[in-house]
């Protein structure tokens, strides 16, 4: 017999609303193809070849019936496949049934590699316009393989199932865990940067990675859906350090484990004008008390200086903080759905 756990059963009605919402040929075509992505509504009329109105009133059945899940970032709407409830059990099922090489799915694949290619180049050109920038603070500090590297030694002690990355960036904490999590959630600010990251899951064929457009003061999540969080050098950009770290400490599970990245306190004046560094670095102890303050527990200190001393360049400080309730319903946090 096989140990996969048997699927939960959806009600009759549930059921039947779902098979009606997918039993039309442009709602099937759109279930398997957001299944392989994240898209707008602009995506698919050039993946189906159909009016924007005709596609977007087959998304709101879709939608109704749970089979898709929308969310908005800035003036965009993006929908994907639903990963939970009894829409997405539907959904799985019925692209499990199709043949992923019928000429009319493999077809709709084909663009979609064409709407894929067109957002990678959209994303280079942004990532192009900063990469001087970028460069310019990145020779500042230790290589970015010695910081990865000492990430993944800080969360080695126990795995990961769901992960946040605050202020994801380009997105590459989630790219460099994807391979080890059940899943993951980037949020950030700039439509631009989540422009790039989406980019980049994409290119790495990342699937179990959502991004979302969010304040960093407001995450729109649960409390305690996470058993990791990472804050990777975000907080010298922002007003209010202590704020970010206790709304971080808000979605942690009981046990989950906080990652703090950023620069110890330095001299490069520069950085405020020509990066918008609001914080030169900070002390120790500083991040310290915001971790205590949001109710955490510091586990490790760790940092990484350049060759040249800290004197010529940036030192990376990293700050490991665990929740310090205890774990009772361990099996509680695989279930909970993140919108």
């Amino acid at each position: 017999m096989s140990d996969r756990p048997l699927p939960a059963a959806s009600s009759f009605a549930a059921v039947l609303e779902g098979l009606k919402a997918a039993g039309e040929d442009t709602r099937l075509r759109l279930v398997a193809v957001l299944g392989e992505a994240e898209l707008t509504v602009s995506d698919l009329t050039e993946i189906l070849g159909q009016s924007q109105p005709r596609i977007s009133r087959h998304l709101k059945l879709l939608a109704d019936a749970g089979l898709v899940d929308r969310h908005r970032e800035a003036s965009w709407v993006f929908y994907r496949r639903a990963a939970e409830g009894p829409g997405g059990r539907i959904a799985r099922s019925l692209l499990d049934l199709l043949d992923r090489d019928d000429p009319v799915l493999a077809g709709d694949r084909a663009r979609l590699e064409a709407v894929r290619a067109a957002r990678a180049a959209a994303a280079q050109g942004y990532f192009a316009a900063h990469a001087r920038q970028w460069d310019e603070i990145r020779r500042l500090h230790v290589p970015e393989a010695a910081v990865e590297a000492a990430v993944r030694r800080a969360f080695a002690g126990a795995p990961i199932r769901a992960l946040l990355d605050l202020g994801t960036g380009t997105g590459r904490m989630l790219e460099l865990f994807a391979p080890d999590i059940e899943r993951g959630m980037g949020v950030d600010l700039s439509p631009d940067m989540l422009g790039v990251a989406r980019a980049n899951l994409e290119r790495a064929g990342v699937r179990n990675c959502l991004l979302r457009q969010s304040d960093i003061y407001a995450v729109p999540v649960p409390r305690d859906a996470f058993d990791a969080v990472i804050v990777h050098q975000v907080l010298h950009y922002l007003d209010d350090g202590s704020r970010a770290l206790k709304e971080a400490a808000r979605v942690l599970a009981p046990g989950g484990r906080l990652l703090v990245v950023d620069f110890a306190p330095h001299g490069l004046e520069f950085l405020r004008e020509a990066h918008a560094h609001r914080h030169l670095g900070f002390a120790r102890a500083t991040v310290e008390g915001w971790l205590a303050a949001a109710g955490l527990e510091l586990v490790s200190f760790d940092t990484l200086t350049p060759d040249g001393g800290a004197g010529d360049g940036l030192t990376v400080s990293l700050w490991l903080a665990r929740d310090p309730r205890y774990v009772v319903a361990d099996a509680d946090l695989a279930q909970r759905e993140i919108a």
